[in-house]
Protein backbone atom coordinates (compact mmCIF):
# COMPACT_ATOMS: atom_id res chain seq x y z
CA UNK A 1 0.00 0.00 0.00
CA UNK A 2 1.06 3.54 -0.62
CA UNK A 3 2.59 5.96 1.54
CA UNK A 4 0.64 8.66 -0.14
CA UNK A 5 -2.85 9.55 -1.22
CA UNK A 6 -2.04 9.90 -4.66
CA UNK A 7 0.79 9.56 -6.77
CA UNK A 8 0.28 12.66 -8.70
CA UNK A 9 -1.50 15.96 -7.38
CA UNK A 10 -1.64 18.62 -9.71
CA UNK A 11 -3.04 22.36 -9.36
CA UNK A 12 -4.89 23.55 -12.25
CA UNK A 13 -6.96 21.85 -14.43
CA UNK A 14 -5.77 23.75 -17.61
CA UNK A 15 -4.25 22.62 -20.75
CA UNK A 16 -1.12 21.82 -19.35
CA UNK A 17 -2.43 20.06 -15.88
CA UNK A 18 -5.17 18.09 -17.67
CA UNK A 19 -2.90 16.59 -20.45
CA UNK A 20 -0.20 15.81 -18.12
CA UNK A 21 -2.97 14.35 -15.37
CA UNK A 22 -4.67 12.49 -18.29
CA UNK A 23 -1.29 10.76 -19.36
CA UNK A 24 -0.37 9.71 -16.03
CA UNK A 25 -3.68 8.10 -15.19
CA UNK A 26 -3.74 6.18 -18.51
CA UNK A 27 -0.44 4.82 -17.25
CA UNK A 28 -2.24 3.76 -13.84
CA UNK A 29 -1.00 6.39 -11.67
CA UNK A 30 -3.73 7.60 -9.32
CA UNK A 31 -3.97 11.08 -9.61
CA UNK A 32 -5.94 14.10 -8.23
CA UNK A 33 -6.34 17.48 -9.73
CA UNK A 34 -7.94 20.33 -8.08
CA UNK A 35 -9.19 23.98 -9.53
CA UNK A 36 -10.90 26.53 -8.32
CA UNK A 37 -12.44 27.81 -11.64
CA UNK A 38 -14.03 26.06 -14.49
CA UNK A 39 -11.78 23.04 -15.76
CA UNK A 40 -10.11 23.56 -19.20
CA UNK A 41 -8.59 26.74 -18.17
CA UNK A 42 -6.95 29.89 -19.75
CA UNK A 43 -7.22 28.63 -23.74
CA UNK A 44 -10.13 26.28 -23.24
CA UNK A 45 -12.56 28.97 -20.77
CA UNK A 46 -11.14 32.41 -21.31
CA UNK A 47 -8.51 32.87 -24.20
CA UNK A 48 -7.58 30.71 -26.95
CA UNK A 49 -11.16 28.90 -27.98
CA UNK A 50 -13.73 31.72 -27.71
CA UNK A 51 -10.96 34.20 -28.75
CA UNK A 52 -10.95 32.58 -32.05
CA UNK A 53 -15.00 31.83 -31.98
CA UNK A 54 -15.18 35.77 -31.56
CA UNK A 55 -12.78 36.07 -34.43
CA UNK A 56 -14.64 33.82 -36.71
CA UNK A 57 -17.68 35.50 -35.90
CA UNK A 58 -16.72 39.18 -36.44
CA UNK A 59 -14.76 37.91 -39.88
CA UNK A 60 -17.89 37.41 -41.69
CA UNK A 61 -17.91 41.04 -41.95
CA UNK A 62 -15.52 41.11 -44.40
CA UNK A 63 -16.70 37.89 -46.18
CA UNK A 64 -20.11 39.59 -46.64
CA UNK A 65 -18.43 42.94 -47.69
CA UNK A 66 -15.97 40.36 -50.39
CA UNK A 67 -19.21 38.35 -51.54
CA UNK A 68 -20.44 41.48 -53.85
CA UNK A 69 -17.14 41.33 -55.97
CA UNK A 70 -18.34 37.75 -57.08
CA UNK A 71 -21.29 38.81 -57.87
CA UNK A 72 -23.40 38.17 -55.03
CA UNK A 73 -26.02 40.22 -53.59
CA UNK A 74 -26.39 40.96 -49.59
CA UNK A 75 -29.07 43.01 -48.32
CA UNK A 76 -29.01 44.22 -45.03
CA UNK A 77 -26.83 43.14 -42.44
CA UNK A 78 -26.16 43.09 -38.88
CA UNK A 79 -24.40 41.66 -36.00
CA UNK A 80 -26.36 40.40 -33.26
CA UNK A 81 -23.36 40.28 -30.58
CA UNK A 82 -25.26 39.32 -27.53
CA UNK A 83 -25.99 36.11 -30.18
CA UNK A 84 -22.54 35.48 -31.07
CA UNK A 85 -21.35 35.88 -26.97
CA UNK A 86 -24.33 33.04 -26.43
CA UNK A 87 -23.03 30.93 -28.91
CA UNK A 88 -19.33 31.04 -27.38
CA UNK A 89 -20.93 30.32 -24.38
CA UNK A 90 -22.66 27.14 -25.13
CA UNK A 91 -19.30 26.20 -26.48
CA UNK A 92 -16.97 26.95 -24.13
CA UNK A 93 -20.00 24.74 -21.30
CA UNK A 94 -19.82 22.04 -24.16
CA UNK A 95 -15.83 21.83 -23.78
CA UNK A 96 -15.67 22.29 -19.98
CA UNK A 97 -18.04 19.20 -19.43
CA UNK A 98 -15.72 17.11 -22.31
CA UNK A 99 -12.48 18.24 -20.07
CA UNK A 100 -14.15 17.12 -16.64
CA UNK A 101 -15.17 13.69 -18.51
CA UNK A 102 -11.47 13.03 -20.02
CA UNK A 103 -10.42 13.07 -16.56
CA UNK A 104 -13.04 11.49 -14.95
CA UNK A 105 -12.34 8.77 -18.15
CA UNK A 106 -9.02 8.79 -17.28
CA UNK A 107 -9.34 7.75 -13.56
CA UNK A 108 -8.28 11.14 -12.17
CA UNK A 109 -10.34 12.51 -9.01
CA UNK A 110 -11.36 16.25 -9.60
CA UNK A 111 -11.19 18.44 -7.05
CA UNK A 112 -13.64 21.71 -8.07
CA UNK A 113 -11.84 23.75 -5.03
CA UNK A 114 -8.62 25.76 -4.53
CA UNK A 115 -5.29 24.14 -4.13
CA UNK A 116 -2.12 25.08 -1.46
CA UNK A 117 0.91 23.23 -1.34
CA UNK A 118 1.66 22.96 2.77
CA UNK A 119 4.97 20.96 2.16
CA UNK A 120 6.47 19.12 -0.38
CA UNK A 121 4.30 16.11 -0.52
CA UNK A 122 1.26 17.70 0.52
CA UNK A 123 -1.91 19.81 -0.55
CA UNK A 124 -4.63 21.24 1.16
CA UNK A 125 -8.34 21.69 -0.75
CA UNK A 126 -10.17 23.54 1.47
CA UNK A 127 -10.21 22.03 5.24
CA UNK A 128 -8.87 18.86 4.03
CA UNK A 129 -5.07 17.96 3.40
CA UNK A 130 -3.99 15.13 0.60
CA UNK A 131 -0.61 13.49 0.60
CA UNK A 132 1.06 12.95 -3.35
CA UNK A 133 4.40 11.40 -3.86
CA UNK A 134 4.79 13.92 -6.59
CA UNK A 135 2.70 17.90 -7.02
CA UNK A 136 2.48 19.08 -10.51
CA UNK A 137 2.09 23.00 -10.87
CA UNK A 138 -0.11 23.84 -13.31
CA UNK A 139 -1.65 27.23 -12.87
CA UNK A 140 -1.30 29.53 -15.33
CA UNK A 141 -1.20 32.76 -15.56
CA UNK A 142 -3.34 36.02 -15.56
CA UNK A 143 -3.84 39.67 -16.95
CA UNK A 144 -1.99 42.45 -15.17
CA UNK A 145 -2.82 46.17 -15.30
CA UNK A 146 -1.18 48.99 -15.21
CA UNK A 147 -0.94 51.23 -11.91
CA UNK A 148 -2.58 54.48 -13.22
CA UNK A 149 -5.32 56.10 -11.69
CA UNK A 150 -9.07 54.49 -12.80
CA UNK A 151 -7.69 51.36 -13.90
CA UNK A 152 -10.49 49.43 -12.37
CA UNK A 153 -12.84 51.27 -14.62
CA UNK A 154 -11.01 49.04 -17.67
CA UNK A 155 -11.53 45.61 -18.44
CA UNK A 156 -9.09 42.67 -19.42
CA UNK A 157 -9.28 39.97 -22.20
CA UNK A 158 -11.25 37.74 -19.24
CA UNK A 159 -14.23 40.74 -19.54
CA UNK A 160 -13.92 41.14 -22.78
CA UNK A 161 -14.64 37.82 -23.86
CA UNK A 162 -18.35 38.47 -21.81
CA UNK A 163 -19.38 41.88 -22.87
CA UNK A 164 -22.73 41.60 -23.12
CA UNK A 165 -23.30 44.29 -25.54
CA UNK A 166 -21.00 45.81 -28.30
CA UNK A 167 -19.13 48.75 -27.37
CA UNK A 168 -19.76 51.60 -29.67
CA UNK A 169 -15.64 53.02 -29.19
CA UNK A 170 -13.13 50.94 -27.40
CA UNK A 171 -9.53 52.11 -26.63
CA UNK A 172 -7.26 49.44 -26.30
CA UNK A 173 -4.03 49.76 -24.58
CA UNK A 174 -1.17 47.65 -25.66
CA UNK A 175 0.21 45.97 -28.94
CA UNK A 176 1.24 42.89 -28.45
CA UNK A 177 -0.95 39.72 -29.38
CA UNK A 178 -3.86 39.89 -26.99
CA UNK A 179 -4.43 43.63 -28.02
CA UNK A 180 -4.33 43.41 -32.07
CA UNK A 181 -6.68 40.31 -31.50
CA UNK A 182 -9.17 42.45 -30.01
CA UNK A 183 -9.14 45.20 -31.76
CA UNK A 184 -9.53 43.12 -35.16
CA UNK A 185 -12.69 41.76 -33.26
CA UNK A 186 -14.10 45.14 -32.12
CA UNK A 187 -13.23 46.40 -35.47
CA UNK A 188 -14.74 43.74 -37.90
CA UNK A 189 -17.61 44.05 -35.63
CA UNK A 190 -18.57 47.66 -35.97
CA UNK A 191 -16.70 49.69 -32.78
CA UNK A 192 -14.71 52.17 -33.31
CA UNK A 193 -11.30 51.42 -32.35
CA UNK A 194 -8.10 53.44 -30.98
CA UNK A 195 -5.18 51.63 -29.44
CA UNK A 196 -2.94 53.24 -27.42
CA UNK A 197 0.73 51.52 -28.02
CA UNK A 198 4.32 52.36 -26.17
CA UNK A 199 6.20 51.53 -29.46
CA UNK A 200 6.05 52.32 -33.23
CA UNK A 201 3.86 49.40 -34.21
CA UNK A 202 2.55 46.47 -32.68
CA UNK A 203 3.67 43.07 -31.88
CA UNK A 204 6.96 44.03 -29.85
CA UNK A 205 9.16 41.09 -30.33
CA UNK A 206 8.24 39.69 -33.44
CA UNK A 207 10.24 40.06 -36.87
CA UNK A 208 10.38 43.70 -37.90
CA UNK A 209 8.57 43.07 -41.16
CA UNK A 210 5.70 41.28 -39.20
CA UNK A 211 5.52 43.85 -37.50
CA UNK A 212 5.41 46.42 -40.15
CA UNK A 213 2.50 44.78 -42.23
CA UNK A 214 0.54 43.91 -39.63
CA UNK A 215 0.45 47.83 -38.02
CA UNK A 216 -0.03 48.99 -41.81
CA UNK A 217 -3.07 46.53 -42.53
CA UNK A 218 -4.61 47.66 -38.92
CA UNK A 219 -4.41 51.01 -40.10
CA UNK A 220 -6.12 50.06 -43.28
CA UNK A 221 -8.50 48.68 -41.94
CA UNK A 222 -10.00 51.58 -39.83
CA UNK A 223 -8.01 51.17 -36.67
CA UNK A 224 -6.47 53.84 -35.22
CA UNK A 225 -2.87 53.50 -33.49
CA UNK A 226 -1.05 55.76 -31.96
CA UNK A 227 2.12 55.54 -31.45
CA UNK A 228 4.51 55.98 -27.73
CA UNK A 229 1.18 57.15 -26.35
CA UNK A 230 1.20 56.41 -22.55
CA UNK A 231 -2.17 56.33 -20.89
CA UNK A 232 -2.21 59.19 -17.46
CA UNK A 233 -5.87 58.33 -15.82
CA UNK A 234 -8.90 57.33 -16.36
CA UNK A 235 -12.47 58.80 -15.41
CA UNK A 236 -16.14 57.58 -15.17
CA UNK A 237 -18.11 60.45 -18.17
CA UNK A 238 -21.73 60.00 -17.83
CA UNK A 239 -22.39 56.29 -19.37
CA UNK A 240 -18.76 56.40 -20.49
CA UNK A 241 -15.34 56.60 -20.11
CA UNK A 242 -12.68 59.37 -20.81
CA UNK A 243 -9.09 58.73 -21.24
CA UNK A 244 -6.29 60.60 -20.61
CA UNK A 245 -2.90 60.35 -22.07
CA UNK A 246 0.45 61.64 -21.19
CA UNK A 247 0.74 64.24 -24.13
CA UNK A 248 -2.51 65.60 -22.57
CA UNK A 249 -5.30 64.32 -25.33
CA UNK A 250 -8.48 63.29 -24.11
CA UNK A 251 -9.86 59.94 -25.76
CA UNK A 252 -13.90 59.40 -24.97
CA UNK A 253 -15.07 55.66 -25.19
CA UNK A 254 -17.57 53.23 -23.44
CA UNK A 255 -14.75 50.31 -23.07
CA UNK A 256 -10.70 50.51 -21.78
CA UNK A 257 -9.53 47.21 -22.62
CA UNK A 258 -6.00 46.79 -21.16
CA UNK A 259 -3.71 44.42 -22.66
CA UNK A 260 -0.88 44.66 -21.37
CA UNK A 261 0.93 41.33 -20.60
CA UNK A 262 0.05 38.54 -18.12
CA UNK A 263 1.70 37.45 -14.99
CA UNK A 264 2.15 34.12 -13.49
CA UNK A 265 -0.26 32.78 -11.06
CA UNK A 266 1.46 31.56 -8.53
CA UNK A 267 0.51 34.01 -4.98
CA UNK A 268 -0.83 32.37 -2.55
CA UNK A 269 -0.25 28.78 -3.56
CA UNK A 270 2.67 28.18 -0.24
CA UNK A 271 5.26 27.41 -3.01
CA UNK A 272 8.07 30.08 -1.29
CA UNK A 273 7.51 28.71 2.03
CA UNK A 274 8.25 25.11 0.70
CA UNK A 275 11.14 25.75 -0.64
CA UNK A 276 10.43 26.53 -4.58
CA UNK A 277 12.70 29.16 -6.25
CA UNK A 278 10.70 31.88 -7.83
CA UNK A 279 11.85 34.59 -10.54
CA UNK A 280 11.67 38.34 -9.96
CA UNK A 281 8.67 38.12 -12.09
CA UNK A 282 7.15 35.71 -9.99
CA UNK A 283 7.40 32.59 -12.50
CA UNK A 284 8.41 28.80 -11.17
CA UNK A 285 11.79 28.44 -11.69
CA UNK A 286 12.23 24.58 -13.31
CA UNK A 287 14.83 22.55 -14.98
CA UNK A 288 14.44 20.81 -18.73
CA UNK A 289 12.40 17.88 -16.97
CA UNK A 290 9.74 20.74 -15.65
CA UNK A 291 11.14 20.31 -11.99
CA UNK A 292 11.28 22.89 -9.44
CA UNK A 293 13.66 23.63 -6.89
CA UNK A 294 12.05 21.23 -4.49
CA UNK A 295 12.72 17.36 -6.14
CA UNK A 296 9.14 16.39 -5.84
CA UNK A 297 7.54 19.46 -7.39
CA UNK A 298 6.69 19.70 -10.60
CA UNK A 299 5.63 23.02 -12.89
CA UNK A 300 4.44 23.40 -16.42
CA UNK A 301 2.89 25.94 -18.30
CA UNK A 302 2.42 29.94 -18.05
CA UNK A 303 3.49 29.90 -14.58
CA UNK A 304 7.27 28.57 -15.71
CA UNK A 305 7.05 31.68 -18.18
CA UNK A 306 8.78 29.57 -20.87
CA UNK A 307 7.48 29.37 -23.92
CA UNK A 308 3.65 30.40 -22.98
CA UNK A 309 1.70 28.86 -25.38
CA UNK A 310 -1.11 25.93 -24.65
CA UNK A 311 0.64 23.41 -26.92
CA UNK A 312 3.67 23.83 -25.35
CA UNK A 313 1.99 23.01 -21.84
CA UNK A 314 0.41 20.39 -23.35
CA UNK A 315 3.79 18.92 -24.72
CA UNK A 316 5.33 19.86 -21.12
CA UNK A 317 2.81 18.25 -19.01
CA UNK A 318 2.95 15.00 -21.18
CA UNK A 319 6.90 14.74 -20.76
CA UNK A 320 6.22 15.44 -16.93
CA UNK A 321 3.61 11.63 -16.84
CA UNK A 322 6.29 10.54 -19.47
CA UNK A 323 9.32 11.18 -16.88
CA UNK A 324 7.50 9.95 -13.84
CA UNK A 325 5.14 6.94 -14.47
CA UNK A 326 6.22 5.40 -17.88
CA UNK A 327 9.99 5.17 -17.35
CA UNK A 328 10.50 7.46 -20.23
CA UNK A 329 12.63 10.48 -19.27
CA UNK A 330 11.86 13.14 -21.29
CA UNK A 331 12.65 16.95 -22.16
CA UNK A 332 10.93 19.78 -24.55
CA UNK A 333 12.24 21.51 -26.81
CA UNK A 334 11.58 25.31 -26.71
CA UNK A 335 13.20 26.14 -29.85
CA UNK A 336 11.48 26.33 -33.59
CA UNK A 337 8.20 26.80 -31.62
CA UNK A 338 5.26 27.77 -34.10
CA UNK A 339 3.36 30.60 -33.16
CA UNK A 340 0.01 32.23 -34.31
CA UNK A 341 -1.79 35.56 -33.65
CA UNK A 342 -4.93 35.52 -35.36
CA UNK A 343 -5.74 39.34 -35.84
CA UNK A 344 -7.04 40.29 -38.90
CA UNK A 345 -5.06 39.49 -41.26
CA UNK A 346 -3.69 36.50 -38.84
CA UNK A 347 0.25 36.31 -38.65
CA UNK A 348 1.96 32.90 -38.61
CA UNK A 349 5.70 32.58 -37.43
CA UNK A 350 8.20 30.09 -36.99
CA UNK A 351 12.01 29.96 -36.00
CA UNK A 352 14.23 33.35 -35.82
CA UNK A 353 13.33 36.89 -37.16
CA UNK A 354 15.78 38.64 -38.97
CA UNK A 355 17.24 40.77 -35.92
CA UNK A 356 17.72 37.37 -33.49
CA UNK A 357 19.34 35.71 -36.27
CA UNK A 358 21.26 38.55 -37.67
CA UNK A 359 22.78 38.44 -33.96
CA UNK A 360 23.89 34.99 -34.29
CA UNK A 361 25.81 35.60 -37.81
CA UNK A 362 25.08 36.04 -41.37
CA UNK A 363 21.72 35.90 -42.75
CA UNK A 364 20.07 36.29 -46.43
CA UNK A 365 16.80 37.16 -46.26
CA UNK A 366 13.49 37.01 -48.83
CA UNK A 367 10.38 39.24 -48.65
CA UNK A 368 7.32 39.29 -50.84
CA UNK A 369 4.23 40.90 -50.36
CA UNK A 370 1.86 40.79 -52.77
CA UNK A 371 -2.07 41.45 -53.26
CA UNK A 372 -3.85 37.83 -52.96
CA UNK A 373 -5.70 36.98 -55.66
CA UNK A 374 -9.13 36.61 -54.09
CA UNK A 375 -8.63 40.60 -53.47
CA UNK A 376 -8.06 41.77 -56.82
CA UNK A 377 -11.92 40.71 -57.73
CA UNK A 378 -12.90 42.26 -54.00
CA UNK A 379 -11.08 45.23 -54.67
CA UNK A 380 -10.10 45.04 -51.05
CA UNK A 381 -6.50 46.54 -50.38
CA UNK A 382 -5.20 43.76 -47.75
CA UNK A 383 -1.80 42.51 -48.96
CA UNK A 384 -0.13 39.39 -47.74
CA UNK A 385 3.44 39.60 -46.75
CA UNK A 386 5.67 36.68 -46.72
CA UNK A 387 9.40 36.01 -45.14
CA UNK A 388 12.19 33.45 -45.19
CA UNK A 389 15.44 34.04 -43.00
CA UNK A 390 17.99 31.84 -44.14
CA UNK A 391 21.33 31.26 -42.58
CA UNK A 392 24.38 32.58 -45.03
CA UNK A 393 27.10 30.15 -43.85
CA UNK A 394 24.39 26.47 -44.04
CA UNK A 395 21.45 27.52 -45.95
CA UNK A 396 19.56 26.80 -43.23
CA UNK A 397 15.87 28.16 -42.91
CA UNK A 398 16.10 30.04 -39.63
CA UNK A 399 12.90 32.00 -39.88
CA UNK A 400 9.56 32.01 -42.05
CA UNK A 401 6.63 34.79 -40.87
CA UNK A 402 3.60 35.72 -42.62
CA UNK A 403 0.81 38.22 -42.65
CA UNK A 404 -2.17 37.68 -44.81
CA UNK A 405 -5.26 35.06 -44.62
CA UNK A 406 -4.76 31.33 -43.27
CA UNK A 407 -1.20 32.32 -42.44
CA UNK A 408 -1.56 29.84 -38.93
CA UNK A 409 -2.30 27.13 -41.21
CA UNK A 410 0.32 27.82 -43.89
CA UNK A 411 3.13 28.39 -41.20
CA UNK A 412 1.90 25.03 -39.33
CA UNK A 413 3.59 22.91 -41.97
CA UNK A 414 6.27 24.77 -42.81
CA UNK A 415 7.14 24.47 -39.12
CA UNK A 416 8.00 21.14 -39.75
CA UNK A 417 10.62 21.84 -42.35
CA UNK A 418 12.01 24.64 -39.86
CA UNK A 419 12.50 21.11 -36.97
CA UNK A 420 14.04 19.34 -39.69
CA UNK A 421 16.54 21.68 -40.60
CA UNK A 422 15.89 22.35 -43.87
CA UNK A 423 17.57 24.65 -46.54
CA UNK A 424 16.64 26.81 -48.89
CA UNK A 425 17.68 24.75 -51.52
CA UNK A 426 15.06 22.20 -50.20
CA UNK A 427 12.38 25.45 -50.42
CA UNK A 428 13.34 25.82 -53.75
CA UNK A 429 12.90 22.52 -55.07
CA UNK A 430 9.67 21.25 -53.70
CA UNK A 431 6.83 22.01 -56.38
CA UNK A 432 4.42 25.00 -55.11
CA UNK A 433 0.64 24.28 -54.91
CA UNK A 434 -0.86 26.93 -57.80
CA UNK A 435 -3.03 29.04 -56.93
CA UNK A 436 -2.06 29.45 -53.59
CA UNK A 437 -0.91 31.79 -51.43
CA UNK A 438 1.41 29.12 -49.74
CA UNK A 439 3.19 28.33 -53.34
CA UNK A 440 4.98 32.20 -52.70
CA UNK A 441 7.30 30.51 -49.84
CA UNK A 442 9.15 28.36 -52.22
CA UNK A 443 9.44 30.51 -54.95
CA UNK A 444 11.10 33.14 -53.69
CA UNK A 445 14.63 33.62 -55.58
CA UNK A 446 15.81 37.21 -55.28
CA UNK A 447 17.19 37.75 -51.82
CA UNK A 448 16.57 41.90 -50.84
CA UNK A 449 19.44 43.79 -50.73
CA UNK A 450 21.55 44.13 -48.06
CA UNK A 451 21.36 47.29 -45.65
CA UNK A 452 22.33 49.44 -42.66
CA UNK A 453 22.04 47.57 -39.47
CA UNK A 454 21.87 49.27 -36.65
Amino acid sequence: MSEYDFDMFTLGAGSGGVASSRRAGSYGAKVAICEESRVGGTCVIRGCVPKKILVYGSHFAHEIADAGGFGWSVGARSLDWGALIAAKDREIDRLNGVYKRMLRDSGVTIFEARGRIVDAHTVEVGDKRYTAKHILVATGGRPQKPDVPGVGLGITSNEALDLKHLPERVVIVGGGYIGVEFASIFNAAGAKVTMLIRGDSVLRGFDGDVRAALTNELKKSGIEIKCETFVRDIERRGEGLSVLTQSEETIECEAVLFATGRTPNTEGLGLEEVGVKLTSLGAIEVDGFSRTSVPSIYAVGDCTNRVNLTPVAIAEGRAVAETLFHDRPMMIDHENVPSAVFSQPPVGTVGLSEERARAKGEVDVYVTSFRPLKHTITGREERTMMKLVVGRATGRVLGVHMVGADAPEIIQGFAVAVKCGATKEQFDSTIGIHPSAAEELVTMRDKRPERAHG
